[in-house]
């Protein structure tokens, strides 16, 4: 399994958000997870890439427990393995779009061609372009590019489709769902949308910190 997730526990003060929560996902394979707002799904994506710590349990990356990894070894454990897709695009503002687009796979020495993922983004006659002068939907779409660009292992996606229309929005999502599939990257995909969710390879709906 790429990803194996163990009864995973995480409170806020005295309320609690997820109760134990278990999930696996294999190389090829595309999972969407849904829910309520603050039902934990963008909680629960964060301490799997390692950026929020959890109260009980184990997630286990590549057979790598990551309660047993010092920071930098997480650092190091997410640039090579995780592609992360999170809400905030995290673009930098003085490189342009090509170079956004290659600069995690330029961090791990993958290579990657360019001009193939910004034509199936819509991105070619925006690779000039530096952030700032895209559309925020525009700006999405160079997150998700940068994301799947250095072949990870594992995709997180938090609502990635959001500032999307519904056209380009099932379009990335198919892309992602694609990525996963044909480069054996495991995907876990938050979304708030049953129509998109329906076309994952499995569906996790999570509700009161357990999965329904």
């Amino acid at each position: 399994m790429v990803l194996t997730v163990t009864s995973v526990e995480k409170r806020f003060g005295k309320v609690s958000i997820l109760n134990g929560v278990s999930l696996t996902l294999a190389a090829g394979e595309a999972v969407a997870l849904t829910g309520e707002s603050g039902s934990g799904k963008s909680t629960l994506l964060h301490m799997i890439a390692g950026l929020e710590p959890m109260d009980a349990g184990e997630i286990t990356i590549n057979g790598k427990a990551l309660e047993n990894l010092r920071d930098a070894e997480r650092a190091t454990l997410r640039r090579e393995n995780i592609g992360i897709i999170f809400q905030q695009f995290n673009l930098i503002p003085s490189l342009t779009v090509a170079q956004n687009l290659s600069f995690q796979a330029r961090l791990t020495g993958r290579s990657v061609d360019i001009d193939a993922l910004a034509s199936s983004l819509g991105l070619t006659e925006h690779l000039a372009k530096y952030p700032e002068q895209l559309s925020g939907g525009q700006q999405q779409r160079v997150a998700i590019g940068r994301a799947v660009a250095a072949s990870p292992k594992l995709i997180l996606a938090d609502e990635p489709t959001g500032n999307l229309d519904e056209a380009t929005g099932d379009a990335v999502f198919d892309l992602l769902v694609t990525a996963a599939h044909d480069k054996g990257a495991a995907l876990l995909i938050v979304t708030h949308s049953n129509r998109l969710a329906s076309r994952a390879d499995r569906r996790l709906h999570l509700r009161h910190g357990h999965f329904q």
